[in-house]
């Protein structure tokens, strides 16, 4: 039965369950009890900003706070209290919004210096009939750097009689020297279950039936605002007419995927069945369901296993049929299973916002899925190479010596002057100073030391033809002694250093495809092959590229 007469006008559920008191305001406790503490003992701030999401209760707490304060009692002789009685002049007629001492100011169209000027002109009069002046000034980052600077002196020494309440939804574009003024109040979004609760209490006031599945799912495209929830809660009893809210009507109303079919998609991606999950996407599809909804709903089921793995139980606020799926879901799957699950459907649903197609661009993502849950766990791959590893061939000893080597310096340079000297530790000495010169003798030359101070280059790749007096020129100035540096056709067995490491990994890759372990990976990955670094500057290590990856 309505709570009001049937010729008044109609009132949306937003405006008509606002809260009017401290007790009414669900979900913000930390700020009731300060500022009711603050309001009893007297210790009121000059101006308190307020800020939150949209909808979670900061007008409808300024609101309060200007009743608090201003409250005078049903006997005409009360002070401030933090249980308005809702019922003297003052109460009503700010509750109305008429009240001539409690200003509202909309700051997104009132934004210029003008406009704060009236505001700290009229705050040198005493309240008419109040006990304070209220300024409530709501989305107050709306305005501008002059009317900020114009408020800041005001704001800061203002009259006894005067409070300011600023709400916004953006405080980070409030300047700091406004907010160091203020007691700032930071309103919470409000939880599921207490959105739930709140709507089932609505419902029964407005004489309406309610699936609590209906009430959950409106509380959760609620994002935690209550005036969002309250918004979609007005929508869904006009679709239901006379009858009942059922769950099945507010997932059309709002275009969620059924929780049955999402819980079925997500089971074929869990099974790694390509055919069965394109058949839900199609069945979804036909049904209306948008595929960025699809991902999104997949992305809430997928979190709510991640916490019910984590916590070791499912949020009761979810559907019972949620609740055994998700804690199946939980105890069978790993942590790396699903993080890598998340950030697919991730991406997936970022593209699908991009895509010109958003119903391909959904079913390429979740075949993406399917196929990461078709590899094996991480975890059982480490199994796989427990105790043994490819190892790499004797080409990596001289990159090894290579790397390990010290900073060209003068001991370094004495030690190659002094003798004896391998390729190796000769190209180290160039690779700190002139590394052009030290790719070109690891590449395309073979070193043979001769005698002490005599090397022999055998020509293998493409050099300057000052490549040999370039040589010289630089170990003598490295090392202080004269080099014969002689270039020409490589001797029989000569090769370079990369030549070597070629011919080495070689042996490496041929020995490698009889191994035990990397014929294991091998069965692991379906379709995948054993292949070489094209160039090789290090030792060879082998890698395994899979099949359409």
């Amino acid at each position: 039965m309505s709570l009001f007469p049937e010729d008044a006008p109609y009132r949306v559920l937003a405006r008509k369950y606002r809260p009017a008191d401290f007790d009414a305001l669900i979900g913000q406790d930390a700020v009731v009890t300060t500022l009711g503490n603050a309001i009893a003992r007297n210790r009121l701030a000059q101006a308190w900003l307020l800020t939150g999401v949209r909808g979670v209760g900061k007008t409808s707490t300024a609101r309060i706070i200007a009743k608090a304060l201003n409250c005078i009692g049903p006997d005409g002789h009360g002070g401030p209290t933090v249980t308005p009685c809702g019922q003297c002049a003052n109460c009503t007629a700010i509750a109305a919004g008429q009240h001539i001492d409690v200003i509202e100011i909309d700051a997104a169209s009132n934004t210029g210096v003008d406009n704060i000027r009236e505001i700290i002109e009229a705050v040198r009069y005493a309240p008419v009939s109040a006990r304070y002046k209220v300024y409530i000034v709501d989305e107050v980052h709306m305005l501008s750097k002059g009317a900020f600077n114009a408020l800041l002196k005001t704001l800061e020494e203002p009259p006894p009689h005067v409070k300011f309440i600023f709400a916004t939804t953006e405080v980070q574009k409030v300047p700091a020297t406004i907010l160091s003024r203020c007691q700032r109040f930071d309103l919470k979004r409000v939880p599921v279950e207490l959105l739930a609760a709140h709507f089932a209490r609505v419902s029964e006031a407005e004489g309406v039936a309610a699936e609590p599945e209906a009430l959950a799912l409106i509380a959760r495209a609620a994002e935690g605002s209550v005036r969002d929830g309250l918004s979609i809660l007005d929508q869904a009893i006009a679709q239901a007419g006379q009858g009942e809210v059922l769950a099945d009507a507010v997932r059309d109303m709002l275009g969620l995927a059924d929780r049955g079919r999402l819980a079925a998609l997500l089971g074929a991606i869990f099974h790694a069945d390509a055919e069965a999950a394109l058949s839900v996407m199609d069945a979804a599809h036909g049904a209306g369901v948008e595929p960025q909804a699809l991902l999104a709903g997949l992305l809430d089921m997928a979190h709510a296993t991640t916490r019910a793995k984590l916590a070791g139980g499912v949020d009761p606020a979810l559907p019972e049929g949620d609740r055994a799926a998700i804690l199946g879901w939980a105890q069978a799957l790993s942590f790396p299973a699903l993080h890598r699950l998340w950030q697919l459907l991730l991406k997936g649903h970022a593209e699908v916002s991009q895509a010109p197609v958003p119903q391909q661009a959904a079913e390429m993502a979740v075949l993406r899925c399917v196929h990461a849950a078709g590899l094996p766990d991480p975890e059982r791959l480490a199994k796989l190479i427990e105790g043994g590893a490819v190892v790499a061939g004797p080409a990596a000893a001289p990159r090894a010596a290579r790397d390990s080597a010290p900073a060209a310096s003068r001991a370094q340079a004495a030690s190659v002057a002094k003798g004896p000297v391998d390729a190796a530790s000769l190209i180290a000495l160039f690779e700190n100073r002139e590394a052009l010169l030290a790719l070109k003798l690891h590449d395309d030359v073979a070193i043979s030391v001769d005698a002490p101070g005599r090397l022999y280059l055998g020509q293998v790749g493409a050099v300057p033809a000052t490549f040999a007096a370039d040589v010289k020129r630089c170990l003598k100035d490295w090392t202080g002694e004269d080099w014969a540096v002689d270039i020409g056709p490589p001797r029989p067995d000569m090769e370079s250093l990369r030549q070597r490491m070629e011919r080495e990994q070689a042996e490496v890759y041929g020995r490698a495809l009889d191994d035990p372990m990397v014929q294991a990976l091998l069965r692991e990955f379906p379709g995948a092959e054993i292949v070489r670094p094209e160039r090789p500057r290090a030792s060879p290590l082998l890698a395994v590229r899979s099949a359409g990856s």
